[in-house]
């Protein structure tokens, strides 16, 4: 699957970072590592600079007294991961871990081997680096939820300061929601740049269908949305450029690329004293006076805890660990928004994307000379609604809609099926009658997911990909709304607003699907089993939790139970995912942290 996909990408993409770095001067000319400044000891040492990572390590050296050492997997950004529509290119490649999940029971029947890629940045800024760029915090209620579920100090009105603080809106659409908003913050939140003419014809659906354009940033998140984007002046706005870029060149703070820690070191007390970690080529071990904070996201943080023996100890005595802390929690709790790929409708020449909307001189023109057209925004995705639950508060939605303004056919079959991860028997069984076409595609992805994956290890080799079982569509809950978000997007569909665009459903039976009547719940449902997989938004690994939680693995102050002088700061820490794309939340999470630990030491 891996191997495909980027052959195919392989010439156009060294073909472009060839440009961006002869022609754009400004891409990727900033060198983050100091590891020939090196030290054996420091303050604070951080695991990883992803979202959470390069905020929570930029925030730390504003105390000058301190020294802190981020170390991270990856390397430097490429220059291709600075321009927002080629975040495709990304995934899968030198930037990304390359993990793929286990075969799924419930899911992925159309997928190559019911597996499908998780992509999770291996580069400085993590997943910020490769991920979509949308800013998207999550519903109050998520918060006030964690708060209800025992972590103090995690409630909507105790949260919102920590996304202001890092804001800099420079968007035009939100004046009356100003004050959710913050100005002059290291994070860069815009407007998307370029659009198809149908964002206009989805908006005004929403609005036949009886729903508010709304600020989903804003006070309630019922409705139809434009998404904010983390992009600066047509550029990709990662944790990397805004948070440590800026920090960098600190004396206190020493970043140290390609990094893999291997295993976190404790004494006899069970205090996190140090790491371990394989850097060009040696074994190298660095000692933090104060804390060691573990920041490699949903996927390494857990792994890094059990390969150094805190996790549940009957998993790690089945791979020769010695058990330091027997934690249930961990690895346990993963969560994902599960979206449905493949509605697809198809509409007049000239409305949507098509393979020479970015595959041409006049965009790449335009977009050199002024940082605009269809490169300087991440394509396709182009607009959310939300719906009211069913269950309980309306205000909370179970379903979230992406909607694409274009479909698994857009580049003929050269790409898309590996990205996605598409058996490609089914792929052209289904999609062939309608292949590059233009169209549009309605994503429902579920905001409040019950089914529950985990995240094992596969060996006591830390090198060893961990085991992935995202476990999606195991709770029948999942499939009834996602079959309740299958039936809200026709409804969408045949709005006039959308017909105006000649819009026509693709409503060839899907293979395997033959035997249940088409359009009805057991169609969807089969359906849904063959094409719900990833939205790349993994959480919950290493849950947040009172002591009386035997899952729990952090407190409220993402301290790490049963030893000392160790916390875990990013999305793993979740008790709950929250209801919409997780990148901003994460963020957030990274200052939560930083102003914990200033707390706890004194200088806050």
């Amino acid at each position: 699957m891996t191997f495909s996909y980027r052959m195919r990408w392989m010439l156009p993409v060294a073909l472009l970072r060839l440009l961006l770095v002869s022609v754009i001067k400004n891409a990727g000319n900033h060198t983050y590592d100091s590891s020939h400044r090196l030290e054996t000891y420091y303050d604070f040492i951080v695991v990883g600079a992803g979202s959470a990572g390069a905020t929570l390590a930029a925030r730390l050296s504003e105390v000058t007294g301190w020294r802190i050492l981020l170390l991270e997997a990856g390397g430097e950004p490429p220059p291709e991961s600075h321009v927002p529509a080629l975040y495709p290119a990304l995934l899968q490649g030198e930037a990304d871990w390359n993990f793929v999940t286990t075969r799924q029971r419930h899911s992925l029947r159309g997928f190559t081997d019911r597996r499908t890629p998780y992509g999770r940045g291996k580069v400085v800024g993590g997943s910020s680096t490769i991920n979509f760029m949308m800013y998207l915090r999550g519903n109050r209620r998520d918060f006030d939820n964690w708060e209800a579920m025992g972590n103090p100090g995690w409630s909507y009105k105790e949260v919102l300061p920590y996304f202001i603080k890092s804001e800099d809106y420079r968007g035009t659409r939100h004046g009356a929601t100003a004050a959710y908003h913050g100005f002059g913050g290291p994070l860069t939140v815009d407007d998307k740049l370029w659009y198809t003419p149908l964002l206009n014809g989805f908006l005004k659906a929403g609005q036949q269908l009886g729903y508010n354009v709304i600020d989903a940033n804003g006070p309630e998140m019922i409705g139809f949305s434009v998404p904010d984007m983390t992009i600066r002046d047509g550029w990709r706005w990662s944790t990397a450029e805004a948070f440590l870029k800026p920090a960098a060149d600190r004396e206190n703070l020493h970043v140290v690329l390609n990094a893999h820690v291997t295993q976190l070191l404790f004494d006899s007390h069970k205090r996190a004293i140090g790491v371990r970690f394989e850097h060009e080529g040696r074994q190298k071990t660095a000692l933090a006076k104060r804390e060691v904070i573990v920041s490699g996201g949903t996927i390494s943080s857990p792994q890094i805890l059990m390969v150094s023996g805190i996790g549940p100890a009957r998993h790690l005595q089945e791979h020769n660990i010695p058990v330091v802390a027997d934690l249930p929690g961990v690895g346990q709790n993963f969560q994902d928004h599960a979206s449905l790929y493949g509605l697809t409708w198809t509409t007049n020449k000239g409305t949507s994307l098509s393979l020479l909307t970015l595959a041409n001189p006049f965009s790449l023109k335009e977009y050199i000379l002024g940082r605009r057209g269809p490169l300087s925004a991440p394509y396709a995705i182009e607009a959310h609604a939300w719906i009211p639950a069913e269950e309980g508060d309306p205000l909370w939605p179970e379903v979230q809609f992406l909607f694409i303004a274009g479909t698994s056919t857009l580049d003929k079959g050269i790409a898309i099926p590996d990205l996605i991860g598409y058996d490609r028997k089914l792929y052209y069984q289904y999609f062939t009658p309608i292949m590059g076409q233009e169209g549009f595609s309605i994503s429902p992805m579920l905001t409040r997911a019950k089914s529950r994956g985990s995240v094992t290890l596969q060996s006591n080799n830390p090198k060893d990909p961990p085991v992935i079982d995202p476990n999606y569509l195991s709770h029948p809950e999942d499939v009834k709304n996602i079959i309740r978000g299958i039936k809200f997007s026709h409804e969408v569909a045949r709005t006039p607003a959308m017909q105006e665009y000649g819009t026509r459903f693709h409503d060839k039976p899907l293979p395997g699907c033959e035997h249940e009547t088409f359009a009805t719940d057991a169609y969807w449902e089969c359906f849904a089993r063959a094409f719900t997989g990833q939205t790349y938004h993994p959480a919950g690994t290493c849950k947040m939790g009172p002591v009386g939680d035997p899952y729990s693995v952090v407190d409220h102050r993402l301290r790490v139970r049963g030893v000392s002088g160790l916390r875990v700061v990013d999305a793993s820490i979740m008790p709950l995912i929250v209801s919409t794309n997780t990148n901003a939340a994460t963020i957030m999470i990274g200052e939560r942290g930083a102003d914990f630990i200033k707390q706890e030491w004194g200088v806050l």
